[in-house]
């Protein structure tokens, strides 16, 4: 019998506050769950705006702790409810001064089995987020879930490939990338970036993009989210470019084993020769 998981992500336009954006993802879940998925995940710092278009230090309102902030706690009743697995991307506030951009992994029964912290944080125009977050220190988890091996690689992190190998040698299964980027500064790279890793790292992507133009920049965040397999295929059609989607797509995990038998990847490494690639 073929391993199949149903998941879901959730490409979603800013609504104005907090409340009304985590009402509007309880209901894609809700949805999601009516339809059998199994997985779901939300785009990067998804209960707030893409405040890092700005630097302002009054942004620092929306960094919540997790696993115990509010968000958190509101989205494992929603995991238990349901009984999905939920990849829940936020600000995080560890302790005064010390803010990461996050995403908590919630198991299918609400139980909270650990978070990621975006590694790589640019600061570039548009996408000033060393304004707000610290790298992040606490490496490339994995998470045994109810559905299988889910890791998490946030945004930015995609331009870097060491990150994706080391949640393929962690054991990822499906690996989701929430994200927040805008028409004309790499789009071009969006359908190019994750793909690549897929195949390079042989597991399913899902990748998350807002969409639409929110109320702190002119950036114009392009949507057209997906899932993509060990092959380097979409997964189904890809998202709309301008509308707000839930994305539902069928995974047959059991191709991981089939692509890494015969491409065999991870059998020809040589991590012995590739000393230069940490040196500073």
């Amino acid at each position: 019998m073929a391993n199949v998981v149903r998941a879901a992500l959730v490409q979603a336009t800013w609504t104005g506050d907090t409340e009304s954006m985590l009402a509007k993802h309880e209901e894609h879940a809700r949805e999601a769950a009516r339809r059998g998925v199994k997985v779901i995940g939300f785009q990067e710092v998804f209960n707030a705006p893409y405040f890092c278009q700005v630097q302002d230090p009054e942004h620092y309102r929306w960094a919540e702790p997790v696993p115990d902030g509010p968000t958190v706690r509101r989205t494992r009743e929603l995991a238990r409810e349901t009984g999905m697995v939920i990849v829940v991307p936020v600000f995080e506030v560890e302790q005064s001064g010390f803010y990461y951009n996050t995403a908590a992994v919630i198991d299918a029964d609400g139980t909270v089995l650990g978070k990621y912290r975006k590694h790589h944080i640019p600061q570039v125009e548009g996408f000033w987020e060393k304004f707000y977050f610290r790298p992040g220190n606490l490496g490339w988890p994995v998470f045994d879930t109810a559905v299988g091996k889910v890791g998490v690689y946030i945004c930015y992190d995609r331009h870097f490939p060491e990150g994706w190998r080391q949640l393929g040698i962690n054991g990822a299964q499906l690996v989701y990338n929430p994200s927040a980027t805008h028409r004309g500064l790499s789009s071009h790279l969006w359908r190019l970036e994750q793909p690549a890793a897929a195949v390079a790292n042989e597991y399913f992507v899902a990748a998350i993009n807002r969409v639409g133009v929110e109320e702190y920049g002119d950036n114009d965040f392009y949507g057209t989210s997906y899932f993509v397999d060990p092959r380097g295929q979409f997964v189904g059609d890809v998202a709309s470019d301008s509308k707000e989607e839930l994305v539902v797509r069928d995974l047959d995990f059991d191709l991981i084993d089939e692509v890494r038998q015969q491409w065999a990847f991870y059998r020809d490494r040589r991590p012995d020769a590739y000393e230069g690639l940490v040196r500073p």
